[in-house]
């Protein structure tokens, strides 16, 4: 594609996030910014930025089985060795108001200045492309948690699965780590309730019949 954006130049590896965020802004004038976009602008990294965007609204209640689907998809690629996303039509023309975008990237935002002062490049076990792969595979269990419907099964996944992206973007193993736990351990919780609630499911009809 002519009017594909290049990846980011220069030293961007161990860049924090507000910084990569506001240079894809610098790039993109339009009023909105598609996710395919800012896949071909982060390069290595966009994996991490899509799941984190996509998970962040799955928390929401209604909204999770819409974003689940986009970050089962990224999740697949990633735990089969995918350097960069391979973005169907219909996830890559997803986009967020330009306006939302730089709020993220802006010096005020104490969120994310708060979440930069404690994630930061630590290379180690789980910034490899091993490590990688099992945050992918992991990402994609937690993404089928968010499209299962289950009473509390949507927040644990979600939740450690922005913990690992939040590694994956900045390049610590540390946090990675911790997240890979976490995730884990809501994954088994998340399962544990489906499996009683079919357990309960099939009682209940042996009682009506």
């Amino acid at each position: 594609m002519d009017d594909a954006l290049p990846p980011i130049a220069g030293n961007h590896q161990n860049a924090p996030i507000s910084r990569l965020i506001a240079e894809v802004v610098e790039r993109c004038p339009g009023e909105r910014i598609t996710l395919g976009e800012m896949a071909e602008a982060f390069g290595d990294r966009a994996f991490g930025l899509l799941i984190l965007l996509l998970c962040l609204p799955g928390l929401l209640p209604g909204m999770a089985s819409i974003f689940g689907t986009p970050m089962l998809i990224l999740g697949v690629q990633m735990g089969l060795g995918f350097r960069q996303p391979k973005l169907p039509g219909f996830i890559a023309r997803q986009s967020l108001k330009r306006t939302d975008v730089m709020r993220l990237s802006s010096g005020s935002s104490k969120l994310l200045a708060r979440v930069e002062r404690y994630v930061r490049p630590r290379p180690g076990p789980f910034t490899n492309n091993t490590a990688d792969k099992v945050v992918g595979w992991l990402t994609a269990y937690a993404a089928l948690m968010l499209i299962l419907p289950g009473p509390g099964t949507n927040g644990p996944p979600a939740f450690g699965t922005i913990i690992m992206s939040l590694g994956v973007v900045e390049n610590d193993s540390k946090v990675v780590g911790i997240g890979i736990i976490v995730t884990i351990l809501a994954n088994i919780f998340a399962t544990a309730v489906l499996l009683a609630l079919v357990w309960f499911g099939i009682e209940a009809l042996g009682y009506v019949f």
